[in-house]
């Protein structure tokens, strides 16, 4: 494995804006922010707004919000409740930013594959969503206590090993057949830290290529392919081998790529306790997103 070849992957654009900093890279263009909320939630903004920023990210221009809370990982009720409500508020803001429409119709995708743990956060959220669009399409917006309900429907397209199709086609098909204001995308992703596994949310405008963090690259799902604004929501719940490797070891990029195995190029790390914080993460992602498509019921709960 050659120097060359290897280098630590991560979706976290706050990880990314990192990296470039500890190298004193060229970093106009990225724009950071970060305040401190109660129960130790960190909440970051990192916003890419020029092309010297796009190269020197590799990431397309837009908004990416980081929620980081290092109890989200022991379960702490509290803690969860309280991310749960300020990923509601980020989601709201998304959409509000991409929809100036009340009352609107969503589409929410789960990706991954539902029968390898640290991918089915994306398809098990989906199963907790209040899904309301076949109710409202059957019998009107009054069959609801709160007639200014959204439309919102569920997407669980698998992995292209299951169905020999790409998320994008089934996604692109299922977009022109519905005809949602926006579509919101949710999966796990990889992180360069270990410390950030099961612990951080990032929401972005710019949608998500998935498996881009494991190295296995598919078709982008954006604004540019499916016609429509696509919000990503996803936690990471791998880290790269080398990546573990590199840090205990404290070496170089090119000293580790002397020291690993080639072997380990394309293997990843997750946490023993994976089913147990997917099961207990997709539900509070599903809560957060339910919270925020609801115009009135979670209004007290949410402030």
């Amino acid at each position: 494995m050659s120097a060359d070849k290897w280098c630590a992957r991560t979706d976290l654009a706050l990880e990314t804006q990192e990296s470039l900093k500890k190298a004193n890279t060229d970093m106009r263009g990225v724009n950071f922010s970060e305040k401190k909320l109660d129960n130790g939630i960190i909440v970051s903004v990192v916003t890419i707004d020029s092309e010297n920023a796009v190269r020197a990210t590799g990431r397309p221009k837009g908004k990416y919000v980081t929620i980081e809370a290092a109890m989200l990982s022991e379960g702490d009720e509290e803690c969860c409740q309280a991310v749960t409500r300020e990923l509601s508020r980020e989601l709201k803001s998304f959409v509000k930013a991409v929809c100036d429409k009340r009352i609107y119709a969503a589409l929410v995708v789960g990706l991954g594959n539902r029968n390898v743990t640290p991918d089915a956060l994306g398809p098990r959220c989906v199963d907790s969503l209040f899904i309301t669009r076949h109710i409202v399409k059957e019998y009107g917006r009054y069959a609801f206590s709160n007639e200014n309900v959204n439309s919102v429907c569920g997407l669980v397209p698998g992995v292209m090993a299951q169905t020999g199709m790409e998320c994008l086609e089934i996604i692109k098909g299922v977009v022109s057949e519905v005809k949602p204001d926006f579509v919101v995308t949710i999966d796990a992703l990889a992180a360069r830290s270990t410390k950030r596994l099961g612990c951080t949310i990032q929401l972005t405008d710019t949608g998500i290529v998935p498996g881009s963090g494991v190295g296995n690259h598919r078709d982008g799902i954006n604004h540019g392919n499916l016609g429509v604004p696509v919000i990503a929501i996803g936690i990471p719940t791998v880290i790269d081998a080398v990546t573990i490797v590199s840090d205990a070891v404290n070496a170089s990029r090119e000293n580790t790529a002397k020291l690993v195995s080639p072997k380990l190029n394309g293997m990843f790390v997750t946490p023993k306790d994976i089913d147990e914080t997917v099961k207990r993460l997709a539900g509070l992602l599903s809560e957060g997103i339910n919270m925020a498509f609801s115009n009135d019921e979670y209004d007290d709960y949410s402030e």
